[in-house]
């Protein structure tokens, strides 16, 4: 789960090169109320050379290229390219004309198809009774294939964000001591208060929205968070539009489907500019300092769940959808996992195979694709954790803590680090720090799918879920893990 910003339109970015305050608990508002740095900003250290403005395509059935909605702009160009009608009324006040930053917008060759019709959402799904779990439904899954393969990546997904949910926001030093004062680190469990020192609990709070729901005493089920909720309206996304949907129709499932108070940062800010009857791009742009942030990527493992294979079409999927509220950096992060999961899916690839696919997705001379490289080389030179973190943290800690390009490392580090390990995996993700519940679940998503069945994540993960997800997103609250596996993969299946 993301900060709430303060006003975007007044928000004052930090001097290039400085890291914003530490934030140790919640404010009285329960967000933290640190303005991001501007897109451009924050790469006055050690910023490559100028990134060029759209992702290398990778390898994947040749289709004819389309420019989506970042590409026209708002108005007449935009309806004529997207051969959509755009979200603005006749009378909707003009955009700022705020230029792009020297990272400019991504423009992804896509190759998206036409949809199929609009399949209903789900309907009578239950939850897991007395002794369910996602292990319990493995068999409903039948334990492998496209179906048992998306099912773990749900519950991976899942197990990655609830572990990561208490220590959101804590520094990493809060974060290791924890964990340490539990006699679990290096990180294998859940987090618990048991055996935890009350003045280390005092110096280093938990999340206190999470730890009712997240430590490892309190779990009941998935509770609700915007890593999960993502890709449900991701889901229903398909099966209103089928794979051709537009950056407009996000647009107004969002305003249809999505309870405001659920957004956080570029994607609050793009949601005002919509109701103010802007348009994208310009709902990505439009005040909106947190558009290299971490959102797009969060939306990006369903497009690349329905692509089994076919990682172009799933990066061009996920750039339809990330441009709606983010620029550069935040768009490529969401093209990388898109086109690594794309290629997991699969079933045969190992997970350096996935991430190669994923980093083909990327401008090779961008700071994500930068940062990605150097996550994967020194996770794979150094034997210890601890030090590939603390690497990371050196090179990139000048970032904001929810911006994509160190979390975005962070991730593809932990992954190969973990060799396709599933606990491996979310432990490494979250104990690295920064946007702990999103890095989890990315990570858990990735190497659920790795791992091809829910029955072979590890139980003391699986059963604390009782197959049941908790969300505000209108028809899926309450629903299985198997029930969504089944869902998506009805999606995937879809021409």
């Amino acid at each position: 789960m993301r900060p709430g910003p303060r006003d975007p339109a007044r928000a004052q970015p930090p001097e290039p090169g400085t890291r914003p305050r530490a934030a140790h608990a919640d404010p009285p508002t329960g967000r933290t109320p640190e303005p991001a740095s501007r897109p451009d900003a924050d790469a006055a250290v050690r910023r490559p050379a100028p990134e060029p403005s759209g992702p290398v395509p990778v390898a994947g059935p040749a289709g004819s290229p389309q420019a989506d909605a970042a590409r026209t702009g708002p108005g007449a160009a935009g309806r004529a390219a997207s051969g959509r009608d755009t979200l603005a009324r006749p009378d909707a006040p003009a955009t700022d004309g705020a230029a792009r930053p020297p990272q400019a917008d991504a423009e992804a060759h896509t190759t998206a198809r036409p949809g199929a019709g609009t399949a209903v959402r789900p309907k009578g799904h239950t939850a897991a009774g007395p002794g369910g779990g996602a292990a319990a439904g493995a068999g409903r899954s039948g334990g492998g294939g496209l179906r048992g393969r998306l099912e773990a990546a749900w519950v991976g997904r899942a197990v990655g964000c609830l572990l990561g949910k208490p220590v959101e926001k804590l520094p990493l030093e809060g974060i290791r001591a924890l964990a340490r004062a539990a006699g679990n680190w290096p990180l294998g469990d859940w987090f618990t208060a048991r055996g935890v020192p009350p003045d280390l609990l005092a110096a280093h709070p938990w999340n206190r929205r999470s730890a009712p729901t997240s430590l490892a005493e309190n779990i009941d089920g998935m509770p609700e968070d915007d890593d999960l909720n993502y890709p449900l309206l991701g889901l229903l996304l398909l099966q209103r539009h089928g794979k051709a949907f537009t950056t407009a129709d996000v647009a107004r499932l969002w305003l249809d489907e999505l309870p405001a108070g659920r957004t956080f940062t570029a994607e609050r800010v793009a949601y005002r500019n919509l109701l103010l009857g802007l348009e994208p791009p310009a709902t990505a742009t439009h005040h909106n300092p947190f558009r290299e942030w971490i959102g797009a990527l969060i939306r990006a493992d369903v497009h690349g769940w329905t692509n089994p294979g076919d990682p172009a079409a799933a990066a061009a999927q996920a750039y339809r959808d990330a441009v709606l509220t983010h620029t550069g950096n935040g768009v490529y992060a969401a093209l990388f996992v898109a086109a690594a999961t794309a290629e997991a899916a699969t079933g045969r690839a190992d997970v350096h195979t996935a991430l190669r696919t994923g980093l083909a997705a990327v401008p090779p001379r961008s700071r994500l694709a930068e940062a990605v490289r150097f996550g994967i080389r020194t996770a794979a030179d150094e034997a210890d954790f601890d030090v590939v973190v603390d690497r990371l943290h050196g090179r990139y800690g000048h970032y904001h803590w929810v911006h994509a390009v160190p979390n975005t490392a962070l991730i593809a580090a932990a992954l190969t680090h973990a060799d396709g390990d599933f606990t491996h995996s979310v432990c490494r993700a979250v104990s690295g720090g920064w946007d702990t519940d999103s890095n989890g679940a990315t990570a858990g998503a990735l190497a659920g799918l790795l791992t091809g069945s829910p029955d072979r994540i590890p139980h003391r993960w699986t059963a604390p879920l009782k197959n049941r997800l908790a969300t505000t997103v209108p028809g899926f609250d309450g629903i299985g893990f198997d029930t969504l596996a089944h869902l998506t993969a009805q999606e995937a299946a879809r021409s």
